[in-house]
């Protein structure tokens, strides 16, 4: 098994930009990773030289996610994980893309990335163009909103609960009702204004 440092990984990624030149933008190493940031309309070609090219021989494909930068112009990255056998290494593959530009689809590369497709769609609003079948796989069909998004709610915008009339699942808009409480921020040591549960003993 080959034994990579920062040094091998460095020229691995020299070699697969050299491979793809204006398809592949840079490439970096860290915590002992190679990643490499690619034009996100050229990431078929980009995976598929990656696969098909027997000096990189990346055919094992690990995933794909979603991350989310608000404050971009282009909001997400779209990151792909490879694995190859031959080389014993994995690489980092990123795109970014905004909330209305769709990532060409890698299934006719790597047909597993359909669901992770779906994923990332259903999480964070990520198209991807020529999709069979780009619908959510997570959340329930009619969810609002997506919610790895890093501006969505942490409560949500519905809540769903049985409704016993009804017979079925009803779905009601997230109401934050909490009872009025009184808090003194005193320590026991400094002594609260109320007898504090156990104290009564110390009097008897």
């Amino acid at each position: 098994m080959p034994v990579h440092t920062d040094e091998t990984l460095k020229q691995l990624g020299d070699a697969i930009q050299g491979a793809l030149p204006g398809a592949v933008t840079g490439t970096s190493v860290s915590f002992g990773d190679l990643s490499i940031e690619a034009e996100a309309s050229q990431i078929v070609s980009v995976l598929r030289r990656l696969r098909e090219d027997p000096q990189f021989g990346f055919i094992c494909f690990i995933d794909l996610c979603g991350v989310d930068y608000p404050a971009r112009e282009k909001r997400f990255d779209v990151v792909y994980h490879l694995l190859s056998p031959r080389l014993n290494t994995r690489v980092r593959v990123k795109v970014q893309t905004d909330e209305v530009t769709p990532v060409p689809s890698t299934i006719e590369v790597f047909p597993a990335s359909n669901w992770f497709e779906r994923e990332a769609y259903d999480l964070y609003g990520i198209l991807f163009s020529g999709h069979p079948d780009l619908r959510r796989i997570l959340t329930d069909y009619g969810f609002e909103g997506h919610p790895l998004r890093k501006d969505f709610p942490t409560t949500g915008f519905v809540e769903v609960r049985w409704d016993e009339e009804q017979k079925r699942v009803v779905y009601e808009p997230v109401k934050l009702t909490q009872e009025f409480r009184s808090f003194d921020f005193l320590s026991p040591w400094e002594g609260a204004d109320y007898v504090l549960p156990g104290d009564e003993k110390a009097k008897a």
